[in-house]
């Protein structure tokens, strides 16, 4: 495991056990004691820890986040699990929202041959739709984030509500049951607002990591979504708590063959 990738790993399991000690850490992640007080160093440096004798704390009032080059090698194939997930609930002819972001980047290269009206607030998306020539694609425009490589702020939210689209596929930091969807900046969230605000279905992309954890913003609730798309590795007892609260979770790959089959649902 590469250096970045630990460290995000690290500021994953602060973020939701709120502390943890340099021992167990490096129990966890089969290196030195001394390799790990250089990973918290650096994560405290970026303002997202607080470093303790033996061990670190989540910082109080956080909103780090991580910058998107180093998010997207993190839990890769469940992103792209969830990427064929989603774009197996997209038809021919669909008008589609796609939030920027690692996983819906997974969506959209799946989208070849397809005959779609894609809009997105992400460059890296634009760049990856513009290959596909039956795609109309339009792009939001708006001030980027450079840890996300999102657009958003008022251009953005101004182009996105011209729009009435039929999917929306929405990225988010944080899932949490009693508090909803949540990410660490304010600006984004609002844009993140708009788009549900517009689309008839709405899809929120997000790896097991995501669930059971907060963050600084919360965009919107359960009951404004229509389903959350995830990989196979959620815990059985975390999606059977969602879906008694009528909340939908998505997280395996239907059978091409089997297209009637109207369990869309994992037991594992």
């Amino acid at each position: 495991m590469f250096g970045e990738e630990r460290r995000l790993k690290i500021a994953e399991i602060i973020s939701k056990d709120k502390s943890i000690s340099v021992s167990e850490l490096s129990k966890l992640f089969n290196v030195s004691e001394s390799t790990i007080r250089r990973d918290l160093h650096v994560l405290e440096e970026k303002g997202f820890i607080q470093r303790t004798h033996g061990g670190a704390i989540l910082k109080t009032g956080t909103h780090y986040e991580p910058a998107f080059f180093e998010k997207e090698e993190v839990e890769l194939e469940a992103k792209r699990k969830i990427g064929r997930i989603a774009a197996s609930l997209i038809e021919e002819g669909d008008t589609i929202l796609l939030d920027s972001g690692t996983t819906t980047l997974e969506i959209a290269r799946n989208l070849k041959n397809m005959r779609l009206t894609v809009v997105t607030n992400s460059p890296l998306i634009a760049i990856e739709l513009s290959k596909y020539e039956d795609i109309e694609l339009i792009v939001t425009g708006g001030i980027q984030r450079w840890r996300t490589k999102a657009l958003v702020g008022p251009i953005a939210e101004m182009v996105i509500r011209q729009f009435k689209v039929d999917k929306a596929f929405i990225g988010t930091n944080a899932i949490s049951f009693e508090d909803g969807l949540m990410t660490p900046d304010l600006i984004e969230a609002n844009t993140k607002k708009t788009m549900i605000e517009v689309a008839s279905e709405v899809y929120v992309v997000a790896d097991h990591t995501k669930f059971g954890k907060k963050s600084f913003v919360k965009f919107a609730d359960l009951k404004d979504i229509t389903a959350i798309i995830t990989d196979d590795e959620i815990d059985y007892e975390v999606v059977k708590k969602y879906e008694q609260a009528n909340v939908e979770i998505l997280n395996f790959e239907r059978d091409e063959d089997d297209d009637n089959n109207s369990d869309s649902k994992s037991s594992n």
